[in-house]
């Protein structure tokens, strides 16, 4: 059992600067049942044939933590449950599986690297669920979509009949919102869209949407936003016990079962905004973040993206990076609940 000190310093880096995971699953929980690598598990993207046929262990995911540098460099976070800390992260590929009920499976494949450039491990992301005892074709692998795809992971978003609140306090549904619209913002008053993303994916895996019920967090609305989209809470009266009033919460991090629950199944319309800096805006009533901008999601923006408008967003970078709470806080039966007392004081 770890010593108070030791307990009170992890609790203070849960505060300070939460660590980005993500479910991953060991390279052995997929392996080759019949083809040219028969018996051999996940690997890279060059020791991948196409056509060989994998199956699914059954093995769980644990949470891969990472930081991401300012060049995008990816290394194990001190606080994850797998990998060694400090190692290196490669974004091998994209390994695209085809299953035996027709239905595509996309897979990250991540290698871990030891201080000595050898390969201490390899993640898979799946990005859709893997089911047990179901076979997998790989049908390809594809190293130059890894970046893209592993962006659109870490892209908030908020799904199509979102209502915004525009700068004049009229509600606008977010597939209605054009460049240029004036939307009101937490805290720079009324600024104008520069960007709209738009896509259609499959609401599974980590692309299930999050349905935050009418009322919970005192919104107006059912608001439905991707798993790691941050609500922003003020605190009247600090009942997390984060230390601050102003707090950024991932919605994932807040999945009870009864009012905060995963929407998997079917397909999910995406929209990303993006103005001159990262805001807070307000969706169904409740402050919400914008696009943020950096070194892991800047792969998903359009190549064409405004030179001057790239130029900003590097310039102001995220001022609200240290609101953000760490799940080890919101570790609760109901932190909504807790999170929707605290905000009434």
């Amino acid at each position: 059992m770890p010593e108070p000190s030791d307990r009170k310093s992890e609790m203070i880096t849960a505060i300070a600067k939460p660590a980005t995971s993500i479910p991953v699953f060991p390279d052995h929980a997929l392996s080759v049942v019949s083809g040219a690598n028969e018996g051999d598990a996940l690997s890279f993207a060059e020791e991948l044939q196409p056509g060989d046929l994998y199956a699914y262990d059954g093995a769980g995911p644990a949470r891969l933590a990472f930081a991401t540098a300012e060049d995008g460099s990816l290394s194990v976070a001190r606080d994850s449950v797998v990998g060694v800390p400090g190692h290196a992260l490669h974004l091998d590929c994209c390994a695209t599986f085809m299953g035996d009920d027709g239905l595509p499976v996309e897979v990250l494949v991540l290698v871990e690297v030891d201080d000595a450039g050898h390969v201490e491990a390899v993640h898979a992301l799946p990005l859709a669920p893997l089911e047990e005892k179901r076979e997998y074709q790989l049908v390809g692998a594809d190293r130059d979509a890894a970046a893209r795809k592993f962006a659109e992971v870490a892209c908030v978003a908020f799904t199509r009949g979102t209502q915004i609140t525009l700068a004049t306090g009229a509600q606008c549904a977010i597939e209605d919102l054009k460049v240029g619209d004036r939307v009101l913002t937490r805290d720079a008053g009324a600024q104008e869209v520069r960007w709209i993303g738009q896509s259609t994916v499959r609401a599974v895996g980590e692309f299930a949407p999050i349905l935050i019920s009418a009322g919970t967090l005192n919104n107006e609305n059912d608001l439905l936003v991707s798993p790691d989209h941050r609500l922003f809470i003020y605190q009247r009266s600090d009942t997390l016990g984060a230390g601050r009033s102003e707090l950024l919460v991932k919605a994932r991090h807040l999945v009870n079962g009864q009012s905060v629950v995963s929407r998997p199944g079917g397909f999910v319309e995406y929209f990303q905004l993006l103005f001159d800096r990262h805001q807070i805006i307000y969706a169904e009533g409740i402050a919400a973040e914008t696009l943020l901008v950096d070194s892991r999601t800047r792969p998903a923006l359009p190549e064409g993206l405004d030179a001057a408008l790239a130029a900003r967003l590097k310039r102001h970078g995220d001022g609200l990076h240290d609101l953000e709470v760490g799940e080890a806080l919101l570790d609760l039966p109901d932190a909504a609940a807790v999170l929707r007392a605290a905000s009434r004081g």
